[in-house]
């Protein structure tokens, strides 16, 4: 196989694998119960440790966390939903969702005051990203959203704070997993690209965490 059609291969291998590690198989959904001691309430942020695999293990090496996905929780129906970048950004029993992660873990934090108060501002912030496709690339572009971005967009269009710090590739423990970038890329390696990981917006002292189940 030539490196021309070797890209294009893995590139569609990432792609699968990503979408059954997140996502599970379509013809059987998965669901955890939500633990008794976790009170949701509209508004938290939740983070959880996606299946190991190449682009995950570099989402979380490179950023240093266990953490690789995030979305935040919202009433629908009476049933708590978690609105969230996976696939296309769109909304996912809170069950469903816990059962996205490694072991059903995940950690769950509050919006400190005044931030709180505009809760519902930033849940209509996010609900309108709803549908847009998954941004593989990382980039802060609106035309695609990743998990991250998704939570720090809604919280800037809705009350003009930037939650946590937006870093470059090249400011990351991006090395044990150039050859994955590269893949990703192209054969690219965007160290200039300007993100933001789960890992800083959890750090944000305006955030607290309030829940953690198996981490």
């Amino acid at each position: 196989m030539s490196a021309d059609t070797m890209i294009p291969t893995v590139l569609r291998i990432f792609a699968l694998f990503f979408c059954f590690a997140i996502t599970g198989c379509p013809a059987s959904k998965k669901s955890a119960s939500v633990p008794q001691k976790y009170h949701p309430a509209a508004g938290d942020f939740l983070f959880q440790s996606l299946a190991h695999g190449p682009l995950i293990d570099a989402i979380e090496g490179s950023s240093g966390s266990p953490f690789s996905h995030c979305g935040i929780v919202k009433q629908s129906g009476g049933k708590w939903v978690v609105i969230q970048a996976i696939g296309p950004v769109k909304e996912t029993p809170l069950s469903e969702w816990i059962a996205q992660g490694r072991d059903n873990a995940f950690v769950a934090y509050r919006l400190r005051a005044p931030l709180a108060e505009k809760i519902p501002a930033i849940l209509a912030a996010a609900e309108k990203y709803e549908g847009r496709p998954y941004d593989i690339h990382y980039d802060l572009d609106d035309a695609k959203i990743y998990c991250s971005e998704l939570l720090w967009k809604a919280t800037r269009d809705a009350t003009g704070v930037k939650l946590g710090k937006i870093q470059k590739l090249g400011e990351l423990k991006w090395q044990p997993y150039e050859e994955v970038i590269r893949y990703i890329e192209n054969g690219a390696l965007p160290l200039g690209r300007e993100m933001i990981t789960p890992r800083s917006v959890t750090e944000d002292s305006r955030l607290s965490e309030i829940f953690r189940y198996r981490m």
